[in-house]
């Protein structure tokens, strides 16, 4: 009987119909082997159907400027406290330099997060601070696409500086930030980020964020921090929140959508001691990763387009093998990375251009370059 009704669930997906949340948590539930195969099957059918055979990279370079951080998320072995062994916060010289490096190696995109530090201002102003940090990149490397600052930094900075999100927005979308990561979301269930993240905006804050930016014309990503804590109930809730927030930007006309969705497995290896012992392991498990991008690619449907595994969390087989589970894009070469490097994952902080070429060729599938917002890119780019 339940065969029959996963069956159903999934030529409704495959129809282009919506899913009902009851109906996604049905799905993660899956236990069978057989019904799993069958779950991975259509995702990757319905990824094929909306995107193609061909799987996209971006060449990019991930700038963290700062791990000081004011706030104490429960899973964060980045963030230090200032003059703490550890920390750093890079100049805004150490920034060009490293973004110089990056448009040496060819890459199209500087994406740019960090800790929130009470003491990055200028004159007393925090926007100030970001705003010159944007324009200095702008300055100097004006093709360059800056996709920087998730929603809480959105929020520490209107809150510093007692602004509205759109009036930060709009300045760093004048400063030369094109797009925002979705990051931040971990789980948009406000009892999962009680726990978590308590020091963070709630969903209601993140989801006002991102439709904000929208409305301003700055496109954005959506992630999910999975694998902790939360129930396969909070993981749908998570998505049906993505998915009601991206029909609500199409419907309205907004100039801007979210681009594609993310993945991010948990690692705990370094996580503070109470949520490593609650979570009981280390390193994400492949096989609840891939089910749950399979169910994300079959209930976010059309509505977003583009998904992405983590191969930083996942390593680079893993993230191979996401592919043939619902995903279409491989990631960006990212050069380095330290939030998720410090928390103790094992897939490395750089690939080259190359690796994510052989990668996708051992699928059998094509591959093209492409930049933040998903147009193609010719190789010979510069």
């Amino acid at each position: 009987m339940m065969m029959t009704t996963v069956e159903a669930i999934l030529k409704r997906a495959l129809s282009g119909q919506d899913l009902q949340q009851d109906e996604g948590v049905l799905l993660l539930k899956q236990t069978s082997p057989d019904a799993i195969a069958q779950i991975r099957a259509v995702a990757d059918q319905l990824r094929q159907q909306l995107v193609g055979d061909t799987v996209t990279y971006v060449v990019n370079r991930n700038i963290n400027f700062t791990n000081i951080c004011e706030q104490h998320c429960s899973f964060c072995a980045f963030r230090r406290d200032q003059g703490e062994a550890g920390s750093f916060w890079l100049a805004v010289d150490q920034i060009l330099e490293k973004a110089a490096e990056a448009v040496d190696r060819g890459a199209t995109e500087i994406c740019m997060q960090g800790g929130l530090n009470p003491n990055a201002t200028i004159n007393g102003a925090s926007l100030s601070y970001y705003v010159k940090l944007v324009e200095s990149i702008k300055h100097q490397f004006p093709k360059l696409h800056l996709h920087a600052f998730s929603p809480q930094e959105v929020q520490f900075i209107a809150r510093q500086d007692g602004l509205t999100y759109a009036e930060v927005i709009t300045a760093l979308r004048e400063a030369g930030v094109s797009s925002m990561p979705g990051t931040a979301a971990e789980v948009l269930d406000d009892q999962v980020r009680r726990v978590l993240c308590p020091e963070k905006i709630d969903s209601a804050t993140w989801l006002e964020i991102v439709s904000t930016a929208h409305q301003l014309g700055v496109p954005t990503t959506s992630t999910m921090l999975s694998g902790h804590i939360e129930t396969p109930e909070q993981q749908i809730g998570h998505l049906e929140r993505l998915r009601s927030l991206q029909q609500h930007s199409l419907l309205n006309h907004y100039p801007a959508q979210i681009t594609e969705f993310i993945l991010l497995p948990f690692v705990g290896q370094e996580a503070p001691k109470p949520l490593q012992r609650r979570v009981g392991r280390d390193q994400p498990v492949l096989a609840d990763a891939l089910l749950l991008m399979a169910v994300a690619r079959l209930y976010l449907g059309r509505w977003i387009a583009n998904h992405q595994p983590s191969w930083v969390k996942l390593g680079l087989a893993g993230a191979t093998e996401a592919l043939r589970w619902g995903c279409n894009d491989i990631g960006g070469t990212l050069m380095e990375e330290h939030i998720t490097t410090m928390a103790g994952a094992q897939g490395g902080t750089c690939v080259t251009v190359e690796q994510l070429q052989t990668a996708i060729a051992s699928l059998g599938r094509p591959h093209q370059q492409r930049d933040t917002l998903y147009s193609k890119i010719d190789p010979g780019y510069q």
